[in-house]
């Protein structure tokens, strides 16, 4: 029953999976997953990765992105959600949850966790939501620090550390091009350049930097929503989108909580509702059930009994 009550895949398979994506020349699809049964449906409608966002990691436990989560409670959903697909994926690990010493910290819990990457930013802690007005971002030695830090401190060299710059709403893309080369000379893997503007932007960050770029295309932001296909054709080598899944959801949620608080019943809502029998699919339910039959029907030959 391999792979039923885990993911078949091992975290080391998983990691050394995700750096041949980023330089396979095809771009890497990594929505967000808010929970495990979300990571199993993206690995069944067959992107290439999934996605833990920090945002929807604090959205989850009703608290703004500012920081207030913690290192274990977002390893924790990570473990969770790794646990589960044999997918890579990718985790925002904010800030590195405090100084250098704990970015290099967090690379070992992550680890751990079975994880494949982490993105590091260099925001001023307590962050903000990259696609709000009244970021501030560190000098760029310190976030040096962070990311060497983070880079001296894992034990698989296939783990992905992931530098992000917030600096293009704050000091323009020129310096957020300089920044992230300054990083990937620190150690850093792949560069994810936070709230660009517009196609290119994306083409003049691709030109400035040689090692492996992803792009944020999240929704009502600063960015404009670029497809797939011609994100690759710029050269981009992985996508996240970060929040998507847990806004569909909420917003189908509220929608039929609104109804069934004015009508009284759920009845017209159920061609809106994933059906049991598709739940039952993600789920394996079947093979669980079979698992349990063939552990419940075990004996031992010439027992006796």
């Amino acid at each position: 029953m391999t792979g039923l009550i885990a993911a078949a895949t091992s975290a080391a398979d998983k990691r050394k999976a995700f750096r041949a994506g980023l330089g396979s020349g095809t771009l890497q699809r990594l929505p967000g997953a808010f929970n495990p049964l979300v990571a199993k449906l993206i690995q069944d409608i067959g992107f290439e990765g999934v996605y833990v966002s920090g945002a929807v990691v604090s959205a989850d436990l009703a608290l703004p992105d500012i920081g207030l989560t913690t290192l274990t409670e977002v390893a924790g959903r990570g473990r969770q959600i790794a646990r589960v697909t044999d997918l890579p994926v990718l985790i925002d690990a904010d800030t590195g949850f405090g100084e250098p010493m704990s970015a290099a910290r967090t690379v070992t819990v992550l680890e751990d966790a079975g994880i494949a990457g982490c993105h590091l930013e260099d925001q001023v802690n307590p962050k903000r939501c990259g696609h709000l007005d009244g970021k501030a971002v560190v000098p760029a030695d310190e976030m040096v620090r962070r990311i060497r830090a983070a880079a001296s401190a894992r034990r698989d060299p296939n783990f992905v550390i992931c530098a992000r710059t917030d600096a293009r709403g704050i000091e323009g893309l020129d310096a957020a091009i300089d920044r992230a080369k300054a990083y990937v000379d620190a150690g850093a893997d792949l560069v994810f350049t936070e709230a660009l503007a517009e196609e290119s932007e994306f083409e003049k960050f691709r030109a400035g930097i040689a090692v492996p770029l992803l792009a944020n295309m999240t929704e009502f932001g600063k960015s404009e929503l670029i497809s797939a296909t011609t994100l690759q054709d710029i050269g981009y080598n992985a996508v996240i989108y970060p929040v998507t899944t847990l806004r569909l959801a909420m917003y189908a949620a509220e929608a039929g909580l609104r109804q069934i608080a004015e009508e009284g019943t759920q009845a017209g809502l159920l061609d809106r509702m994933q059906h049991r029998s598709r739940l039952y699919e993600l789920l394996d339910y079947e093979r669980y059930n079979e698992f349990d039959s063939g552990i419940f029907n075990f004996r031992i030959e010439g027992s006796g009994s």
